[in-house]
């Protein structure tokens, strides 16, 4: 069934404020979900409403946090969420971040007691809007397993860089460091679809193409070794450094009810202009120079991270989301 983004955001408030939760929340999470279809990331949509609500009603997700901001220095605050929805104490952390950058040229920000969050480019492109750079950081439950381990510990921790380039169309890389990420593995699950090959083992080691032995299993890393390294580093970064879980400790929030996940999320924005003044010519020269090298057969043009993901984002506006009928029936029920 084929629905409009407006009336999709519509519904989608009006089930969090059912759930108690306020119009701003609401209304927050809601954008979040949303954008997610249009640019084409179901995986981190509509398939995870159901799992908030579920979170909601066990009293696991505090719809009325008491959020507190700690003051470090000018630059630098550590966020208490209150067990918040995720996409409510990520707000929150980037825009104390870019507060913090706009008063010293530099933010960091460090969330704790928060859960899962959505997108990580949602909350870089706050801060590219601003004129300035950005990474963002966020952990996650169990789901690859550390080099030379066979049990998953790290979650596929996605990493995430945004920069402005000058025009419309902000830099931004928001990339797990698995090879699949695991929304796009528990949405293959609810669908009944295979998952690639190469990018999963099932409970006994062995490789899978099905979504259902992936989640029971262990993900795979980009770049083998490397990138299990990048899910320690992140975990490190927004668990270990904010006050969050971390080292296996998330609890995963579809199967996981004996307590609020604490996630930890870290920020940190700085001003373009922080070491020269001609930031953006010199961004425009840079991607300049890489979209006029030669392609390979097949190839039309060079895209830089963010540029695939605008395009389908400025399509999808123009047309009505496509909701598959299991994900349509969770959303009747709610």
């Amino acid at each position: 069934m084929k629905v409009s983004a407006a009336i999709l955001k519509k519904k989608t408030i009006d089930i969090f404020k059912k759930y108690k939760l306020t119009s701003k929340q609401a209304k927050i999470s809601a954008d979040i979900i949303i954008k997610a279809e249009l640019v084409g990331a179901s995986s981190h949509g509509l398939s995870r409403l159901k799992m908030y609500i579920n979170r909601i009603k066990r009293k696991l997700i505090n719809n009325s946090p008491k959020i507190k901001i700690k003051k470090i220095s000018k630059s630098i605050s550590l966020i208490d969420a209150d067990n918040a929805i995720g996409f409510v104490g990520g707000d929150i952390g980037i825009k104390q971040a870019i507060k913090n950058a706009k008063s010293t040229g530099i933010g960091i920000v460090a969330v704790k007691n928060s859960g899962h969050y959505g997108l990580s480019s949602f909350y870089a492109e706050q801060a590219v809007k601003k004129n300035m750079l950005v990474f963002c950081f966020t952990n996650a439950p169990p789901a690859l397993a550390p080099h030379g381990s066979k049990k998953s510990l790290f979650g596929t921790n996605p990493i995430c860089f945004g920069t402005p380039t000058g025009t419309k169309v902000p830099f931004i890389l928001d990339t797990s460091v698995s090879l699949v990420n695991r929304g796009k593995i528990r949405l293959a699950a609810k669908l009944g679809k295979k998952i690639p090959k190469g990018s999963a083992l099932n409970k006994y080691g062995k490789p899978t193409t099905s979504a259902i032995e992936a989640l029971e299993g262990v993900q795979l890393p980009i770049a083998g070794f490397r990138g299990s390294g990048l899910a320690w580093m992140v975990d490190i970064l927004s668990g270990v450094l904010t006050g969050g879980n971390h080292g296996g400790k998330v609890r995963d929030p579809f199967d996981d009810f004996t307590g609020p996940q604490n996630v930890g999320h870290l920020f940190i924005v700085f001003k373009s202009n922080l070491f020269l003044n001609n930031y953006t010519s010199r961004i425009k020269q840079n991607i300049r120079n890489v979209k006029k090298l030669p392609k390979v057969n097949g190839i039309k043009e060079i895209l830089y991270p963010g540029q695939s993901k605008f395009r389908i984002y400025k399509k999808n506006m123009k047309k009505k989301i496509n909701i598959p009928k299991k994900i349509l029936r969770d959303l009747n029920d709610l």
